[in-house]
Formats: structure tokens, sequence, C-alpha cells
């Protein structure tokens, strides 16, 4: 099966929904009930995209923006996301559908009529390019330069240049393609209160914008987690790419206010323009009181002051509805829910820690997954991105061929996860580093519906025969602490099905309905 062209669903569209409702309590999309910016009253409550986007990338074409995120071992990678309106956002192709590592921070841009993306992974930086953001895209190529969150800038003479992280700059060739000379350090960062809680200084995420006979760097510093305060989006300014730098009066530009605040960790900011001359700032940031959901992408406008420096106005606040920028809204968002009628497996879907792709099957209703491992430890589960604080999952599992053992979790990584297992014709409650306790035996048919309730971070499990009367097991995990601050790796939990053992699992009916 070829895995570039068939593999994957292509059609992203059909998969997108509108947003409803008139005020903050009702704004969530029709499919799936999934969180919507949207509240269809000229406003919008961030984040624009819940989940764990992180890093974004924006760039504009005339009317329409594209974004993508870091995407780390999912394959497909660089999920690109197309918008007339800053909120509302559309899946509308992958630009990498191998996988070369670990995929983090890229930089998206247009030059002469064609599009790129920058991304570093596995030691290095990566390219790969496009006419239309709809694909199709290139090959990645490496470009032989080191280090992290690569930014794109072209100077005044037409050559292209790449800022890395660290205050650094690469010359590139003509093409952009490959590196063409040396690094060096042109940028120090802007010098924070040395009694500020900040994880590290971490001078990060450069991106350049070429504005008013003024280059403009957008910087990180500050760590991307850690406490509250962490992160931030820092700003300087000058006259050529290379410097020397003047660092902002308004820095930082993004921060967390404190632990009171709804959004912690903020930063990683790209600033884009409108077609209407308004400017924004999109970046990401924890949810302080969920973040099990990664970093999410948020949106704040931005003003110029007379002597050209560029701030959030005073009153924008992050956590609050804000004026919407002009445009046409687009249908938003992915479906996650999946009866698997089609012979490819959804774009919703993402495999892992570069699993064999020819492990999972489409086709007459059902995903077959061949058995990997013998536990979560050492399996490969199918995961997607959930787009609720709360959220309620249910999947028909079928009686594994052979030994192979099927189930439905929410996954951190091999060691941190809680679900629940069809096996032998008992039920088994699994949890973190291969706890296994069983809940129920005797199950004399060959398939169960499992269900598990996210209620802001108190598990709930259940399963049923038909898929009608449902029985609640008797414990609820309570996993708030499923994230990067207690856990490292920059991950989050994800709904995942997996199976292991020798033989082979049937999922059917996957069904994702968001609760808040």
């Amino acid at each position: 099966m070829n895995f570039k062209g068939s593999f994957f669903s292509c059609i992203f569209f059909s998969i997108s929904f509108t947003c409803y409702g008139q005020n903050t309590a009702k704004h969530k999309s029709s499919v799936d009930n999934q969180y919507c910016a949207d509240l269809q009253n000229g406003y919008f409550l961030n984040p624009i995209l819940k989940g764990n986007y992180a890093d974004p990338s924006v760039v504009r074409d005339g009317d329409d923006y594209y974004m993508t995120h870091s995407s780390f071992d999912n394959v497909p990678g660089l999920l690109i996301w197309h918008s007339k309106d800053l909120v509302n956002w559309q899946p509308i192709a992958n630009a990498l559908t191998e996988h070369v590592g670990g995929v983090w921070a890229p930089d998206i841009i247009k030059h002469k009529g064609l599009f790129y993306i920058y991304f570093p992974a596995n030691g290095t930086n990566w390219v790969v390019t496009a006419s239309n953001p709809a694909g199709p895209w290139s090959k990645p190529k490496d470009i032989k330069i080191g280090g992290i969150d690569p930014g794109h800038v072209v100077a005044q003479d037409g050559k292209r240049y790449l800022n890395i992280a660290g205050g650094n700059i690469v010359p590139l060739t003509d093409d952009g393609l490959s590196a063409n000379g040396p690094m060096k350090k042109i940028y120090e960062g802007w010098t924070y209160p040395k009694d500020w809680h900040v994880e590290c200084f971490c001078l990060e995420s450069p991106k350049l914008t070429y504005f008013n006979n003024y280059y403009y760097m957008t910087v990180a510093e500050g760590g991307t987690a850690g406490p509250p305060t962490s992160h931030m989006v820092v700003s300087a300014r000058s006259k050529t790419p290379f410097g020397p730098w003047e660092n902002s009066p308004f820095n930082p530009i993004v921060q967390s206010s404190g632990r009171s605040s709804k959004w912690a960790s903020t930063g990683h900011g790209t600033l884009v323009d409108a077609p209407d001359g308004s400017w924004w700032i999109i970046f990401h940031g924890f949810e302080r009181e969920n973040r099990t959901l990664g970093r999410q992408t948020l949106l704040l406008p931005i003003t110029w002051t007379k002597d050209g420096w560029f701030k959030v106005p005073g009153n924008a606040d992050p956590a609050a509805p804000l004026k919407k920028p002009a445009g046409k809204a687009v249908l938003h968002g992915i479906k996650l829910s999946d009866d698997f009628s089609g012979n490819n497996l959804g774009p919703q879907w993402n495999i892992i820690n570069n699993a064999n792709k020819e492990n999972f099957i489409v086709g007459d209703g059902a995903l077959t997954i061949k058995g990997i491992g013998n536990s979560i430890k050492n399996t490969q589960p199918l995961t997607l991105m959930p787009s609720n604080n709360s959220y309620e999952l249910t999947v028909n599992v079928s009686s594994g061929t052979n030994d192979a053992k099927g189930g439905l979790i929410l996954y951190y990584n091999s060691q941190y996860y809680a679900g629940l297992e069809f096996a032998n014709n008992r039920i088994y409650r699994l949890h973190n580093n291969g706890e296994r306790n069983e809940v129920a035996n005797a199950i004399n048919q060959d398939h169960v519906y499992l269900r598990l309730k996210n209620d802001h971070n108190d598990l709930l499990y259940y399963y049923s025969l038909d898929g009608e009367s449902w029985k609640r097991i008797d414990f609820v995990a309570e996993i708030s602490g499923y994230h990067h601050n207690v856990l490292s790796g920059w991950g989050y939990l994800k709904p995942a099905i997996f199976a292991t053992g020798n033989g082979e699992v049937k999922f059917r009916r996957f069904k994702y309905t968001g609760l808040n």
C-alpha cells in the first residue's frame, strides 16, 4: 500500500465543520461538539486551536493565511491549516509524510511564488517546498544546519538567511535549499529582571518581519514550560538582518500575568498582517488548569506606536472575548470520530514512534491493527489530538486473533497512560508502568464496547456488551499531572487505540464527543 498516496486520506475538507453559538457558553463545533473559538457575534475566545498545537508559524498570501506547528514524532506531520480570518482554521494537507525524526518549531514562508517550510529534526534542519500549500509537498531535504527554531529572512539585496535559536544566523543558497556559509551570532537577546520566575534564558524562536524600513526580530525567552511566567515574547529591531539590534521598550510583548492567569508560559510568537492593515500575533501557551492538552495556539491584536514599535493593547486579555479579525470564516477544525467506512486512515489519526504503517489497515467498516509488542510499554498506539477540556471516547473492540489484545487508552508516553483492554473474554483496567487489573470476565461474545470519559482530568471507565447499556467500573483515575512539567518529554495526553501480541484486533465505530 502506498503510504504517501493512499494510506492517509487526503480529503480534509469533508471532515471540517462550522461553528455555532452566540455566547461564550456555546462556542463549540457542530460536529463532535468540539471547541471552537468563533463566538459568532464578531468576537472570538482563545485558543484559536485547542490541543497541542505548539510553536505556531503563519504566513499570509493575499486573503489567505496558512499555519503549521511542531508535529514531533507524528506521521504524517506538519499539518497545514488554512484560514481567511485567523480564527477559523481548516486543515488542508500534511507537508511531511515520512519520519525524519521529531519535528520541532517550523517556519512556513513564501518566496518568489514558492512555499517553504523549514524545520529541525534529528539534529539538523530540513526544508520542504510546494507551489500550493495544499500540496503536493516535496520530499524533505537536509540543509546541513544544526540548531533549532529556524526563521527565514530575505535581506534587501535578495540574499536569503536562516535565523537559528541562540541569536544565530546562517546564509542560504539562492534557492533556499542549502546552507551557504558558517553560522554566526548576531543577537544577545533582551535582559529581563533577575528576580523574575523563569525556567531558563533560552533565546529561541527567531521570526523576522520587515516593515517600515526595519527588520523586527520576534523571539522567545524564559523557557517553554516551568512556572507560569516563564515563557515570553520579546522583540528587537534593526536596519539590517544582522544588527545592531535595539530591544523594544515594550518587552515583553506577551507574558503570562502570573499564577492566577488562565494562560501560562505564553510565547513563541509570530507576527502577521491582515489585508485591512491590522496586525496580529499568534503564539502558544499552556492552559494553566489543563496542561494535559499541551501548548495551544492563541491570537492577540497588535498596535504600532508612532515611533515604530509594536505592542499588545493593554485591554487585550487572552482569556477574554476579543474582536475578530476581518475575513470570511472557513469551515473549522477536523472531525475526530471515525466509522472507518473508507479505505484509508483518516487524517485525524497519527502514527507515532515511527511505527510500521502496514500495521494499520482500513476496510469494511473496521480498522485492523496488527499486534505490536506485548504491553503498552513497547507497543505503538494510534493517536489523535483532543480538542476539549472534557470529552468522551467510545469504540467497539473485537477479540484479538491468536493472543492479540486491544484497547482504548489516554496516552502520554509508554510509561504513563490509563485506559481499558479487552483480552481473552476479559476486560482489564490499565494504568502506568504495566499496572493491569481485571474488571470484568466471562464475556461470552467476540466484541465489547469500551468507553473513557475525561471529566476535567477525572477519568471514568465504562464497558458495554451492546453499545446501549453501559456499566461503569468502580474506579476513577486523576490524570491532571500527565503533562510536561511533571513528566517531561513535551507530550500531551491523547486518545489512543492499540493492539499488542501476535495477532490482530479490529476496531469499529470510534466516537469522540466534546463535553464542554
